[in-house]
């Protein structure tokens, strides 16, 4: 049985603990500095809790020791440290983090290591690019490769129509970073919030919007073989517009833990959630200008004794796949591996991808 070490006792962190407990295959040890978050997770049974202090590394170093993989939930600014341990433990490591720097970092500590490094291996980014490659190898020619991703409530009743399904770090991150694209072959950034669209999907309407993290390493991948890529977050209509105003005209762009202290205080959670997920390419094959597209729609469901939200399930899966395939000998290679590696046939046939495949 493989020993494995989730670092974050989160809304991911516990989910991740309760899938892999109930494959059967994985030992968990479960981590975290809030020892009323580790109390939260104590009635699941699915892992051994350790109250820890991640960014006391001589410590994290002790608890790492002897596990097959490290499994990061945690804020993308203690990856950097958490990836350093994975490292001298010789263990696999992934996380979650939409941070493009942090994810550099990682690829920078993931030389020589004995074990795989797969950082953005959630849901955007991570499965999102796993299905915009897919896409991309059906082409001879890809003019235009677009990723669209939303975590968004079902039954929307504020003028914002969000709740907070997620990180709110990570959320305020995406919306104030630079943004990488590729526009008539060149590698660019675009701003926040900007290339505003919209699109209906089943009579819905949506609009999407520039956030940064969410292309992954795709533009690292991709570069020089697409004429456009770019990654727009989803949200109802009428939100990016309400953000403008927070953001710029209110100035709370400059002032971010602010802005998360008012949107924690101010918009509820919810677990009545649904995924929505739109890649599309166009391109030439055998001569022809042609278009293909990827769509799905994810809810929440049981896994294990409870229900959990549609992010919890689409994120924890998208973590858990990649780990699973490397841990499994599906996915092989040491040190640092793109999601954009693991072929999308692969992912939705592992036990844990299968949270991807389409709801009958």
């Amino acid at each position: 049985m493989k020993k494995v070490l989730v670092l974050g006792a989160g809304k991911i962190g516990r989910i991740v603990s309760v899938m892999l407990h109930e494959s059967g295959d994985y030992a968990v040890t479960l981590a975290d500095a809030n020892g009323q978050m580790l109390e939260v997770c104590a009635p699941d049974g699915a892992a051994t809790l350790v109250k820890v202090d991640v960014t006391d590394e001589a410590t994290l170093r002790e608890v790492a020791s002897g596990h097959d993989a490290i499994l990061s939930t945690c804020p993308f600014y203690l990856n950097v440290a958490i990836a350093r341990v994975a490292r001298d433990a010789g263990a696999s490591y992934f996380d979650v983090t939409e941070d493009v720097e942090t994810t550099r970092a990682i690829r920078e500590i993931s030389k020589g290591a004995k074990g795989a490094f797969v950082p953005q291996c959630g849901l955007a980014p991570g499965f999102i690019s796993i299905a915009a490659h897919d896409l991309f190898k059906r082409f001879d020619k890809v003019r235009s490769l677009r990723l669209r991703v939303g975590a968004l409530p079902q039954n929307p009743t504020n003028r914002l129509k969000y709740n907070l399904t997620w990180s709110t770090d990570g959320l305020i991150n995406e919306y104030l970073n630079p943004c990488e694209a590729i526009h008539k072959g060149k590698r660019i950034e675009v701003l926040p919030l900007e290339g505003y669209e919209r699109f209906t999907i089943d009579g819905t309407e949506y609009e999407a919007f520039n956030t940064s993290g969410g292309v992954g390493a795709l533009c690292d991948m991709l570069d020089g073989k697409v004429d456009s890529l770019d990654y727009k977050t989803v949200r109802y209509p009428g939100h990016q517009e309400i953000l403008k105003i927070l953001i710029e005209d209110l100035a709370l762009g400059q002032r971010p833990e602010l802005m998360k202290d008012i949107f924690e205080k101010s918009l509820p959670m919810t677990s009545q959630d649904v995924i929505v997920i739109f890649a599309d390419a166009i391109g030439e094959r055998d001569g022809y200008l042609c278009e293909e597209n990827f769509i799905r729609k994810v809810h929440g469901t049981k896994i294990g004794p409870r229900d959990w939200s549609a992010i919890q399930v689409t994120t924890s899966a998208g973590l858990c796949a990649v780990m699973d395939m490397v841990l499994t000998g599906t996915l092989a290679g040491k040190g640092y591996i793109q999601q954009e590696q693991v072929t999308l046939a692969d992912f939705l046939a592992n036990r844990f991808g299968r949270y991807f495949q389409p709801e009958s």
